[in-house]
This record gives structure tokens, sequence and C-alpha cells, in this order.
């Protein structure tokens, strides 16, 4: 499975869901061909792992959450769960710490009186976590975030490949300058995303230019200001990449201020594929932020748990699929860059 990833470009869970046929999986159709043509070349078969019981005294899940309510990537996360678990029998409970210990270790005893299969410990920021004694002592499997001792599996959004993902597009789109508005700076996210720019740049003999990466903070107007700072400079971009679609909303706002059209004059890409995205003039081009087949995953960990295939310490990533839609390439562009 390892050598049809690295074949396809994609990760062990993305092979995993795509040859399983997880019909869940957000997964575009070219990564679906990419994946099936690896295993076809290499003569890999799925090895199925046989029918995975559940243990009577074990018929609940508790999934802790850190917030719900200020973006809408932990109820994905926990959508993707509970309806994998659904499959199963086996019912999951929701819990909102807001980060407070004293919360968490509350949670974790009064949840510990149920027929417990585990924990789904999620934050909605990818980030280090600490957690509370009680979690570490029993099943969990943690979500968007990762414990510092890598004790615990965890799984995460492939944000370094959706960095390069984007620039890659971009790129083949026939853009050369690319300007990038990234997310708030010591955040999880933000590092990797620019580390998939760079790479692709690299990949693709263009030189890295500071001027063109601005630090954002994941809202709107952060998106607006950087915008105007771009196009300010003596060799402005001809492509942005906006490290989430609400900065991207707000970059909208500044090239139409300037007079500029997307994507006539101006390719952009945003990241998060948020309900927005779909509604822009004209439709957001973006990744997918993959919550929901994260929680499908950490499920999986934990039912694995429970049939003596213990998950060992690790990160698993999860891809994040490219959407086309209209903000990077039109006919004009294309016709003039042949020219």
């Amino acid at each position: 499975m390892m050598d049809v990833a690295a074949m396809a470009g994609v990760s062990q869970a993305t092979v995993s869901l795509v040859l399983n046929g997880s019909p869940g999986a957000k997964l575009s159709d070219a990564t679906k061909k990419r994946v099936h043509d690896a295993a076809r070349e290499l003569g890999y078969t799925l090895v199925r792992r046989g029918s995975r019981a559940v243990p009577e005294d074990r018929s609940n899940v508790v999934f802790i959450a850190d917030e719900i309510t200020t973006d809408p990537w932990m109820a994905l996360a926990f959508e993707g769960a509970r309806d994998k678990a659904y499959e199963f029998g086996i019912h999951v409970s929701l819990a909102v710490s807001h980060g407070d210990r004293d919360t968490e270790q509350m949670i974790v005893s009064q949840m510990s009186r149920l027929p417990l299969l585990g924990f789904i410990y999620g934050t909605i920021l990818t980030r280090r976590v600490d957690l509370v004694p009680a979690l570490e002592d029993r099943h969990t499997i943690l979500l968007n975030c990762y414990d510092g001792d890598r004790a615990l599996p965890s799984v995460l959004p492939g944000d370094v490949l959706g960095g390069r993902t984007a620039t890659d597009h971009l790129i083949q789109a026939g853009y050369r300058r690319i300007g990038l508005i990234n997310g708030q700076q010591g955040v999880d996210a933000s590092r990797d995303r620019l580390k998939g720019y760079r790479q692709a740049l690299s990949s693709n003999d263009i030189p890295f230019d500071s001027a063109l990466v601005k630090p954002g903070n994941w809202e709107p107007l952060s998106g607006y200001q950087h915008t105007h700072a771009l196009l300010d400079l003596d060799n402005p971009p001809d492509a942005i990449f906006c490290a989430n679609d609400l900065m991207a909303l707000g970059c909208y706002d500044a090239l139409k201020e300037r007079g500029l059209r997307v994507p006539e004059d101006i390719a952009v890409i945003g990241f998060d594929n948020r309900e927005i995205s779909e509604s822009m003039h004209p439709p957001l081009s973006t990744l997918v932020l993959p919550h929901y087949e994260m929680g499908e995953i950490a499920f999986e960990l934990l039912l694995d748990n429970a049939n003596g295939r213990q998950a060992g310490p690790g990160h698993i990533k999860v891809e994040c699929p490219l959407v086309e839609r209209n903000s990077v390439t039109a006919p004009a562009i294309l016709d003039r860059k042949a020219l």
C-alpha cells in the first residue's frame, strides 16, 4: 500500500479509501484513477482483514472537541465518525470541552461508566495537545492534533501536499508569479501550506520570492488588505493562492476594486472548500479540508484496537482533494499566454 501511495502521489489513507470504495470519501475521479492505475501496475490487491466484530461490552464512542461552533470542522469530523460507527451499530456521543482540562477530566470520568470502545479527541486548529492523564490511559485517537511524545495515533489533514497541489495547479495552468496570502503565523496549517507552496515552486524551477508571501489571519479583511499589498508590488503576481476560502473572499473584493477580473486578469485559488466558495463569482477553485474522512478513519482505528490490531503511534495524513471551478483558468488567459 505504501508503494501504491508513492506511485499515485497520495497518502496511504487515500489508497485505503479508494480501494475500499468508501462511499463518503470526497475524492476526485482523477485521484481515484491514479490509485487504481498504480495498484494495477504494481499488481497490488487489497488484503481484507476480515470482519471486525464489535465487543458487546464496548458499544459507545465519545468524541471530545475543543470547539464546535466557531468553524464547521469538528462538526464534520464528528459526522464522519458517527456515520461510520452507525454501520457497526455503535453510538457516538459528542462532548465540547472548550480546551478546559477540568472539563475534559470530568467528561472522561463520567463517560467511562459507559461500555466504551474508546475516545476520539479533536481540535478545531491543527496543533499539539497536552492531554489529561485519563485520556492517555484509555483507547484514544487524536483528530487534527497530536501529542508531544507521539505516543498516540493521530489523524491529520495533508496540508503540505495540499499547499503543493494548489500551487502546482496554478503552475500547470501557466502562471509563474504566484502570491500566497497565508494564515496566522505560528499555526501548523500555515506552516505546512507554505512548505507545500515552496515545494511546488522548487519542483518547477520557479525562484521563491518572499515579497509574494503575506501573513494573513484567516479572515476576509486580511485577504483584502494583502491583495492590495501584492498588487502594489513593482512586479505583482499573476495568480494568488489564499490559504483559506475566507481570505479568498476578501481577495475577490480587492481585485474588484482594482478593476481586475478573475480569472481573466488574475487567478485565485483557496483552501477549505467552505460552502461559500461555490457561490462566489466566479466559483472559487479550492481544496477540501477532509475532516469528514478524518472522522471516519479515527473510528476505524478505534475499531481496529477493539479487534486486537493496536494502532501504533504516528500520523495518518489525509489528502486534501482539489476542487476545480472557474477562478483559475479562462480561455482569454490561455489565448493571451499562447501569444
